[in-house]
């Protein structure tokens, strides 16, 4: 699901609002969210998961085309574990 999709389904379930208000609620809550990390913070959504960030050392890595050795710099990426009610509900209905 893409967000578009996501904001569609939202204003689908919810006729008393409007499209547009519906798609400024994701929009500041994943805006929020992306605040939170690039400060440093963890998000958590209770039986979704968890947003933090984590620190990537500096390597050596590979050019995959050519073979040749990259120094990449250190980084601080983003990372999600999802909950035990998630994982859940996605191991049942895989089964």
């Amino acid at each position: 699901m893409i967000k578009s999709e996501l904001i569609a389904k939202l204003a689908e379930e919810n006729p008393n609002l409007f499209q547009r208000d519906v798609e400024r609620v994701v929009n500041a809550i994943f805006d929020e969210i992306g605040d939170a990390l690039a400060r440093g913070d963890r998000v958590e959504l209770r039986g979704f998961g968890a947003f933090s960030v984590r620190h990537r050392k500096a390597r050596e890595g590979r050019n995959p085309r050519t073979g040749a050795s990259v120094s990449v710099k250190d980084k601080y990426v983003p990372f999600f574990k999802t909950g035990k009610e998630l994982r859940e509900r996605v191991d049942a209905s895989a089964k």
